[in-house]
């Protein structure tokens, strides 16, 4: 923090005294009370990073730049972390974030970057003790979770933020302002996809589509498993796990729909102003109990909304993609990776309108959607007492629960059933009223020790 003069008490100094004369609080929640808490726009945040070692880092770097890095936290101490570490040596290095909330009373934010079966726990324990929480996508690794984190930022009044960074660019604003004015007309189905996770050089980005292995290795003398592992079933360490390779084990991560939905499904929701689908449908490669299938297709639907029509929306991952459409110019592909919008009087694919008569006869309107700062310094800013952050945990955990109702429409041992009829999803009840026993996959028992 900035430094004060020595007669007076720092607001850190008066906040922790004050804290202390409240009966029964044992920690003050950050603007619970009116006046505490609250950073004022002169000051530096004091901020910890949880999983420092792949997009945390890069976190990092980019709040780094106007605020004070005091702790870091990471399970697994191997070359990655430690140039981490190297970077910001005044920072406190810790490998379980608990002992680090509990130790470094200064905190005012925490960045959590970690594998996604944790997000939630570290998040909420951060949350109770009053701490601003940037998390990185998706939000969550259950629904239940995401729906928990929502309700708890809302009753601390802490500034949150997703990690999903294309929100603050201003190409989805321009496509906002183009749907918004009708360009294409109402829009009812929208095509969503991504070769996640493979790479189309019949490699991958990570292992899905397979059983756990059987061999055993040692675990890494600077990793510790056991934290690694967290609320999960344990199970042994093996390299096909980590580092990285967590995102396609149904155990750790969220597949190619966690990782790239919370980017792509979020201008569409933005565009067309969904919140929650009243149905899924899945489709797949293979499916078994411990990784995602290779590719898959979801579809939702949403209600309407207002004077705006129901909407199908369709997801593909894995390589597979929409059919192309005949509105294809000379030189246009549907890539690899992709989003198009299907209105009454045309199409947009990526943020090119089609058929081209319409591209040519149409005026944008004057941007008016403002640029954001950055995706990091809106949450400075909302943590200082600015505007919310784009992506805070109110509009972000129901895209995550959206998201996450995908992967539990591709569950084994639901594909049977549901291959005859719709997982329909009541978020109001938070249960499936025609199959409840899908309600299980909502969350899941945590590992003793630990909880929400």
């Amino acid at each position: 923090m900035n430094v004060r003069s020595s007669k007076k008490k720092s607001r850190r100094e008066f906040i922790s005294t004050s804290a202390a004369a409240v009966a029964g609080l044992t920690i003050l929640p950050g603007h619970v009370i009116p006046g505490f808490g609250h950073i004022a726009p002169s000051d530096k945040l004091n901020i910890a990073g949880v999983g420092i070692g792949g997009m945390g880092k890069g976190n990092l770097a980019n709040v780094a730049k106007t605020e004070n890095i005091i702790a870091l936290c990471d399970v697994d101490w191997r070359e990655q972390t430690t140039k981490v570490f190297e970077t910001y040596p005044g920072a406190r290095q810790y490998k379980d974030y608990r002992i680090m909330l509990d130790k470094q009373k200064d905190i005012d934010a925490v960045i959590v970057a970690t594998p996604d079966h944790t997000h939630a726990v570290i998040s909420l324990e951060a949350i109770r003790r009053g701490k601003h929480v940037f998390t990185q996508k998706p939000l969550t690794h259950t629904v239940h979770e995401a729906r928990v984190l929502t309700k708890a930022a809302r009753e601390y009044k802490v500034a949150t933020q997703m990690g999903n960074q294309g929100q603050a660019s201003d190409g989805p604003r321009r496509l906002r302002e183009m749907i918004w004015d009708g360009v294409i007309g109402p829009v009812r189905e929208v095509h969503v996809w991504t070769d996640r996770p493979n790479n189309g050089l019949f490699k991958t980005y990570w292992p899905q589509g397979i059983n756990k292995p059987e061999d055993t290795h040692p675990v890494p003398e600077k990793l510790d498993w056991d934290l690694f592992v967290g609320p999960a079933p344990m199970r042994p360490y093996h390299p096909a796990y980590h580092p990285f390779r967590w995102r396609g084990w149904l155990n750790f991560g969220t597949g190619a729909l966690g990782d790239i939905g919370c980017h792509s499904l979020d201008p569409v929701f933005r565009a067309l102003k969904l919140q929650y689908p009243t149905s899924v449908q899945a489709v797949s490669t293979l499916v078994n109990e411990e990784s995602y299938p290779l590719a898959s297709m979801v579809r939702y639907e949403f209600p309407s909304r207002g004077d705006l029509p129901p909407v199908s929306l369709l997801w593909y991952d894995g390589g597979l993609r929409p059919m192309q459409i005949p509105e294809l110019e000379d030189g246009m592909q549907m890539g690899p990776g992709g989003v198009l919008y299907i209105g009454d009087k045309g199409k947009i694919l990526g943020d090119r309108i089609l058929p081209a008569s319409l591209r040519n006869s149409y005026q944008a309107p004057e941007p008016y959607i403002p640029s954001s700062p950055g995706h990091e310094q809106e949450w400075i800013e909302a943590c200082k007492g600015g505007d919310p952050a784009g992506s805070n945990f109110d509009w972000a955990g129901p895209l995550t629960e959206t998201v996450l109702l995908g992967n539990i429409a591709l569950r084994k041992e639901l594909k049977e059933k549901l291959s005859g009829q719709r997982l329909k999803f009541n978020p109001e009840k938070f249960s499936f009223p025609d199959m409840p026993e899908a309600d299980q996959f909502l969350h899941y028992l945590y590992r003793e020790g630990w909880n929400l």
